[in-house]
């Protein structure tokens, strides 16, 4: 386990391939060149891991392979041994960690679901309100709307029709007794 240095704590697996360039230095400089640089190796992938976001863990893994191999290479070559190949090969975070990501990432599309809910009903509104003031500004407008909306329902195959009148006119058919 690394501690990443925005504080998140992954398992990287990585692999070092390396060759003895000089058997007669290796033998001689160090104890066991393959050990050493093993251990070399994962505490090179920890410093250099340490400095880096998760973010930048998880897009620039090339990056860290060629920073590793260069920082190996030059440790390992006084001992006989030349680093060929960094690869990392998975950056894994905690169980944990990925569900708090995910509900993290779900809350977010939620969020964004909610604001374009909100925009669409903020148009909807700003029409309604426009055709209102339409409306509003002629009289002619809304016995238009009445004759297009009668249009509409006779053209469905209902057997029932109702007409709505305006409570003027319906007033002036009802004789009224003082």
């Amino acid at each position: 386990m690394i501690l990443s240095r925005d504080s998140v704590t992954v398992a990287v697996e990585a692999v070092i391939y390396f060759r003895i360039s000089n058997a007669t230095v290796s033998v001689t400089n160090v104890e066991d060149a393959s050990r050493s640089t093993k251990l070399l190796a994962q505490t090179t992938l920890r410093n250099i891991l340490g400095t880096k976001t998760l973010a930048e863990m998880l897009s620039d893994r090339e990056a860290i392979s060629i920073q590793m191999q260069n920082t190996l290479d030059g440790a390992t070559g006084p001992w006989g041994v030349r680093v060929e190949r960094v690869e990392v090969k998975d950056v894994r975070l905690p169980v944990q960690l990925q569900r708090v990501m995910a509900a993290e990432a779900e809350a977010t599309r939620e969020a964004r679901a909610k604001v374009i809910a909100a925009e669409g009903e903020k148009k909807a509104s700003e029409s309604l309100n426009e055709a209102a003031n339409m409306i509003a500004e002629s009289p002619c407008a809304i016995q238009l709307r009445y004759l297009q909306t009668l249009n509409t329902i006779s053209a469905e195959k209902n057997s029932t029709v109702i007409f709505p009148f305006p409570i003027e006119l319906i007033q002036r058919l009802i004789p009224h007794h003082s």
